[in-house]
């Protein structure tokens, strides 16, 4: 660590002639992988529009709460381990070290499996006997006790697909993610409902499709390391697991907060519910489908990160900081041509989505563009955080600590007043200072350059396309209206970007 540290001053040079080719193509075909595996994903929208159709936005609210604490507590089951063993796996890879990461594999999967149901053990106990005392409905506190028995499958899930990032190697995603879990999910609601097993059926369903997700995760980690020979010298597996540990802290410390403030909104309402203007459980239950929506503008940074985490941990393992610079500047061009005509055509169309649901669902029309557009900033600066986590872990979770703060300050002054658009608000401002911060990082502790010379040609772009799409949002009515502006953005936009693309390769 305390090389790495010491080699982090030099800053990069523009003039440097940079060889990014072999990265650039390792990043696209990464890239491409993951991005399969995110679309795959999304089919876990299936299960979310039937609990919405067939019991409806109550239950919806309920579920949503209850998972949202859940996916919080599974933070401190992992501990970190998810993060760290893919940047402990990708350095002991860089220098050939293919033993210790088969050690690494092993230690990682025992460690993510105690811990988390352990945790899960201990807070349904307590659960039960304090439960009545948490001030949330009776029904939203039993459906989490009985959807933490899922954090075995998370942790299990979350650390093996994180060994094969590890390792460069993307594909496995697509299986356990994308193609598993929301298949499992959606096959265990429909037979839970057959059978009349309503009252649960949503929890139920998410257990049975984290439990098979984390299977297939771990049956396919383990084949990368099929012929891996065994380390013949005496492994001190107390020293490794408190090096894993010692490094994962920080991080999961980090992590904890970046879920608090992601799920606070949803926390938030949950308790405010008859307490705030127009909380109830059912627009509770709308809300969750606006954020379920707008969290694939967020999943778009699971295209690049999981490949770019061990690309920048191998290039910092070896000293070779400049280009990693240069591979950041390229990442953040390429996030933001994908994130901008999303952003567009949620905001301007995203209520055509939403009619989808049902009628009762039109209300969140106005959330939706505000939390698409916190979901999009999340995604984009997460690119720093990747970079500042395999470097300097520690900023990260000083500025997630920062961020906290503002986070809860926000909602707690929002909501009461303005409801749950104010819970809208209250998550896109954090976003904003979590940017703000770690670009200040990145550029007064790293010595980064700003990458506003990569950036500006799709930010630009998405300013020339809303000029014309606006007016058609605001003078058309209804779908008209928003169908003709989404449309309209997204022509201009992919004409932008037609001409950057062939601008670029005639330079």
């Amino acid at each position: 660590m305390s090389t790495l540290e010491s080699t982090l001053r030099a800053a990069p040079s523009p003039d440097v002639a940079l060889p990014v080719d072999e990265t650039g193509s390792e990043l696209k075909r990464g890239a491409f992988f993951n991005t399969i595996a995110l679309l795959a994903s999304n089919f876990r929208g299936v299960f979310t529009f039937l609990v919405a159709r067939l019991l409806g936005p109550a239950v919806l609210g309920t579920f949503a709460v209850a998972w949202a604490m859940t996916d919080l507590i599974s933070k401190i089951g992992v501990f970190g381990l998810d993060d760290a063993i893919t940047t402990f796996i990708a350095r002991s890879q860089a220098v050939g070290d293919h033993a210790q990461s088969r050690v690494l594999f092993r230690l990682a999967v025992l460690l993510a499996l105690v811990q988390s149901t352990l945790t899960a053990a201990i807070l349904i106990a307590a659960i039960h006997l304090f439960g009545d005392h948490l001030g949330l409905p009776r029904e939203m506190v039993s459906a989490l006790a009985v959807v933490l028995c899922a954090l075995p499958g998370i942790a299990l899930y979350r650390v093996s697909t994180s060994i094969s990032r590890g390792m460069k190697v993307m594909k496995h995603d697509i299986f356990s993610r994308g193609m598993t879990e929301p298949t499992a999910t959606t096959l265990a609601l429909l037979i839970a409902l057959a059978i009349g097993f309503k009252d649960f059926a949503p929890e139920v369903a998410a257990i049975v499709g984290t439990a098979v997700s984390g299977a297939v995760a771990l049956m396919l980690a383990s084949r990368l390391f099929k012929h891996v020979p065994a380390r013949h010298s005496t492994v001190s597996f107390y020293r490794e697991a408190k090096g894993l540990l010692g490094y994962a802290a920080p991080i999961s410390a980090c992590q904890l907060l970046n879920t608090f403030i992601l799920r606070l909104d949803v926390f938030m309402l949950g308790w405010f519910i008859d307490r705030a203007p127009g909380v109830t459980l059912a627009t509770v239950g709308v809300y969750s489908v606006v954020v379920d929506i707008a969290s694939g503008l967020r999943k778009v940074n699971q295209a690049f990160n999981p490949i770019f985490a061990p690309v920048v941990a191998g290039m910092t393992a070896t000293g070779d900081h400049e280009r990693a610079a240069h591979t950041y500047a390229r990442l953040a061009q390429w996030m933001l041509w994908i994130l901008l005509p999303l952003v567009g055509a949620l905001a301007l169309s995203g209520g055509i989505i939403l009619m989808i649901y049902g009628p009762a669902f039109r209300q969140g029309v106005a959330w939706l563009g505000i939390v698409g557009i916190a979901c999009a900033t999340t995604a984009f600066v997460s690119l720093g955080e990747t970079v500042i986590m395999v470097q300097r872990p520690r900023l990260n979770l000083l500025n997630s600590s920062i961020t906290c703060v503002v986070a809860v300050g926000a909602n707690l002054w929002l909501i009461p007043r303005f409801g749950v658009m104010g819970a809208a608000f209250g998550i896109l401002i954090p976003y904003v200072v979590q940017g703000v911060l770690r670009y200040f990082v990145l550029r007064l502790v790293f010595g980064w350059q700003n990458p506003w010379r990569s950036i500006h040609p799709p930010v630009l772009t998405a300013i020339v396309a809303i000029i014309p799409a606006l007016p058609c949002r605001l003078l058309l009515p209804g779908m008209a209206g928003q169908l003709t502006a989404g449309l309209v953005f997204l022509a201009i936009f992919g004409v932008g970007w037609l001409h950057h693309r062939r601008s670029s390769n005639l330079a």
